[in-house]
């Protein structure tokens, strides 16, 4: 029966069904093709990309408990801190590129010595920034930065997502719209950057991002893991205050015999005008007056490993031990040592990334100059110092290197090795990256103007 059923299904209603489901097909392959679709739907451009409203989300969690939260500003001040730490200063080794790029530092419109610490902030609270390129007919560039909350979307190259070629901001935060449109940033392309017909440079926009999966474009802040422990363990000392406050608070019962309610509320207007002072002695006849005392009975168990339970797991988001966040779990100074040796791995590999950041925009600000100025060379070295993560690896160092060559200067006397791999040895044990060979260079010039002099 149920074959028949099917047979005359097919043979009256077959057609609509097959064009009915054609056009179903063609709404799924051309909703693929759509690139609003295939942001938001479940065929993705970028599947490793978060979905916006979940970015907006966390950007604002990011800035309003960075704002609120004590360890939440504790941790992004402690990155810049390392980080930045007591500055940081750019140096070259071309002369008239040196003596530019520190008017470009230093200008009063860039300042970028103290615009290295709000970055840094930015840069951990966000995990992005859009730094913009302003160029004038001189070839003096100046540096701001757009947040990355007004950023809508990035356009890329077809074949590479490394290649950002424009970027528009929510129409909703524009601040120079033209008929409605939300404002938009040139990328910076090396290729064709270069002043027109009136010496004009173009506005352009850069991007960098940290805590970025391969196939993303955007970063990811460093608070994202944490926002959740953050607000649940504000939460938790919110009501372990709340708590203490209510487990002091208590109040008086008097028990008597009054002839009526309004006997009663007299005697209670009486002794709410006049309270006893603490410490006070109350007497009462016996069976006519009695006082006691009520106060909640408000017990919390554990509470203090509940709440080092959540601040640990605030630490390990942050990549900080306990101490760092005002919390010593242990007062044994090797323990505190040893945990503080991760952490600073941390921040070395995030100075470098930012030293590159800064040594990146200095490159493009040479180039526009250059393209000006042609005593200017557009390929000068430019090198970005930043301090050290932990002075106590100084002394370290010292001592290792010390060592080192004492002991290997006699495998040199030896003619067991030679000039480099002694030299290569005695930087790498003072943590210091060289190349041997111009090093030893150097120190073949500087041996004859000395013989010279003399």
């Amino acid at each position: 029966m149920a074959n028949l059923f099917s047979g005359v299904v097919e043979r009256v209603f077959g057609e609509r069904i097959e064009a009915l489901a054609r056009e179903r097909v063609n709404l799924a392959v051309r909703a693929l093709d759509d690139s609003h679709d295939r942001l938001w739907g479940a065929g993705d451009r970028f599947p490793r990309e978060r979905r916006r409203f979940n970015r907006e989300e966390i950007l604002k969690d990011a800035l309003d408990a960075w704002r609120d939260n004590p360890l939440a500003r504790r941790v992004v001040a402690l990155t810049t801190q390392y980080v930045v730490g007591g500055g940081i200063s750019i140096e070259s080794d071309d002369a008239a590129a040196h003596e530019f790029l520190n008017a470009w530092w230093n200008h009063r419109l860039n300042r970028m010595l103290i615009r290295c610490y709000e970055w840094c902030d930015e840069l951990t609270r966000t995990g992005e920034i859009f730094p913009t390129l302003a160029t004038d007919v001189s070839g003096m560039s100046y540096v701001r930065a757009i947040p990355a909350s007004l950023i809508a979307e990035i356009e890329c190259a077809g074949n590479d997502l490394e290649q950002e070629i424009k970027f528009m901001e929510f129409s909703s935060h524009a601040t120079a719209s033209v008929g409605g449109e939300a404002r938009s940033w040139a990328g910076y392309r090396e290729q064709g950057d270069a002043p027109d017909e009136e010496g004009k440079f173009e506005t352009v926009m850069l991007h960098y991002a940290i805590n970025r999966p391969i196939g993303a474009l955007r970063g990811e802040s460093d608070l994202a893991p944490i926002l959740r422990w953050l607000t649940r363990y504000a939460a938790w000392l919110e009501d372990r205050v709340r708590l203490n406050r209510f487990r002091q608070s208590f109040l008086y019962v008097v028990y008597g015999k009054f002839k009526d309610a309004a006997q009663r509320l007299a005697r209670q207007a009486e002794l709410n005008a006049n309270p006893p002072n603490p410490g006070s002695i109350l007497v009462a006849d016996d069976g006519q007056e009695r006082w006691d005392v009520m106060s909640p009975k408000l017990d919390s168990f554990e509470a203090n490993t509940d709440g080092l339970a959540v601040k640990k797991m605030v630490a390990v988001g942050a990549g900080a031990p306990l101490h760092f966040l005002a919390e010593p779990e242990s007062a044994t100074r090797t323990t505190a040592e040893s945990s503080d040796e991760p952490t600073f791995r941390h921040y070395e590999q995030r100075q470098i990334y930012f030293r590159w950041i800064l040594g990146d925009v200095a490159r493009i600000v040479l180039r526009r100059r250059a393209a000006v100025d042609k005593r200017i060379n557009p390929n000068a070295k430019i090198v970005v110092k930043t301090p050290d993560i932990y002075a106590r690896d100084n002394g370290g160092l010292a001592t290792a290197a010390k060592s080192i060559i004492e002991g290997f200067l006699q495998l040199r006397e030896r003619n067991l090795i030679d000039d480099a791999e002694l030299l290569r040895l005695a930087y790498r044990f003072a943590g210091e990256v060289v190349d041997v060979e111009e090093v030893l260079k150097g120190g073949e010039g500087s041996r004859w103007q000395i013989a010279d002099s003399k």
